[in-house]
Parts: structure tokens; sequence; C-alpha cells
């Protein structure tokens, strides 16, 4: 690897470690579950399997080919590499982050789609889905899970958790953060005896889709 390979490699990882350790400190999943993941060119930096993240330095790096085959570090992968690696292939994200944050779990055993009950949905490209149960670390869980991220960058797990993906490691942790307080406030609001939250329309969601096109700073 040159220099500049291998600068842009540590760079990353570092990413990689301070993102997994933000999942823990937030909330978002609990010992050594949850797993996160950069791509940099070919190469697939992810956290490694039952290794707790405080525990992770600059010398652990741990990386795979988009085939899976190890190419840097000697830690085993994260068991859920299949779920990241699915997320590669089939789309041009840049990092790939996987929790059990607890709302939105609880959300995942109640319903197929997350009800519109707020315009972050438009975030993740539309209404939220929730994959088929699948054993963690199988191919039938990342087949499932692609279903679900059909033109969307995120879902839910049944009984597991949630997968969001995005260019950099900040917006894909964003992307988690909301959909854990989107489920959070559902249900809240649904857990009021004798009323039901009121949600958007698909019409209205397409209104705040295309207000979010001018959203932030330019450039």
């Amino acid at each position: 690897m040159s220099d500049v390979r291998t600068d842009a490699i540590e760079q990353a990882w570092d990413g990689v470690v301070a993102t997994a350790r933000r999942t823990a400190a937030d909330g978002l999943v609990v010992g050594t579950s949850g797993n996160v993941s950069a791509r940099i060119g070919g190469i697939v930096l992810v956290t490694p399997s039952g290794v707790p993240y405080d525990r992770l330095g600059p010398g652990d790096a741990v990386g795979v080919d988009l085939e899976g085959r190890q190419v840097l570090g000697d830690m085993v992968p994260t068991s859920e590499l299949p779920l990241h690696l699915a997320v590669y292939r089939g789309s041009d994200a840049g990092a790939v982050v996987h929790t059990h944050a607890v709302h939105a779990t609880a959300v995942s055993t109640l319903v197929d789609e997350v009800p519109l009950v707020h315009y972050a949905a438009a975030l993740l490209g539309g209404p939220v889905r929730t994959a088929g149960y699948a054993r963690y670390g199988t191919q039938e869980l990342a087949d499932g899970m692609l279903a679900a991220l059909r033109d969307r960058t995120g879902c839910l797990l049944r009984n597991h958790g949630t997968v969001t993906y995005g260019d950099t490691l900040d917006q894909a942790y964003d992307r988690t953060a909301q959909l854990e307080w989107m489920c959070r406030l559902w249900l809240t609001a649904s857990s009021v005896p004798g009323l039901r939250p009121s949600l958007l329309t698909p019409a209205q969601l397409d209104d705040v889709r295309d207000a979010l096109k001018g959203y932030g700073q330019p450039g």
C-alpha cells in the first residue's frame, strides 16, 4: 500500500472505532453487539467479532475485500460480515452501521413498516421496512435486509435491530439515530390509551423529500 493509501485506511479505521464507541455511549448497543464498517476503495474496514470497542486501537484494523477475504489484521471480522458486504455490493455506500437500538428493535417486533409518524422517514428514503427474521450472520439475513433496503438507506431487522448506510460514517450514524428516535416517537404516541397517532400521507412525505433537496448549506 502507498503511504497515501495507508494514511486513508488509518484515518478510516479511526472513524470506524469512534463510531462504534459512539453507538455504545449513546445506548444503541450493549456490550459487543452491533457493528460498524467503512469502505476505502476495494477494502471494507469492519469491527472485529466479540471485542469491546474501548479496547480497539490504531493497530487493530480489520479489513476484507468485497468477497469477504481478509486482507488486513489478525482478528476475526464481525459475524455480521455478510450483511455489511451485501450493502456495499448493492449500493455506493461508504459506511454501514448496525445496532440493537431498543426502541427500533421493539418496533421491529410489531410492524412490517414503521408508521409515518414523522417526516424524518424522508431522510431514509421513505417508509422504513422491516426485514423478516433470520439468524444473525447468515446470508438469509443479508438477503432479507437487501429487500427491505430497496430504495431506502435504512431498515429494521425483525427481532434484531437496525441497519443504515451512508456516504460517510457520520451520515450512516445520523440515519441510525434518526431511525431510533422515530421508533421511540411512534411507541410513545401509540401508547396513549384511547388515542391513535396521526400519520403523514405519502404525498406529504413526497413534499418533504422535495424540500430536503435544498436543505443545509450550499456547496
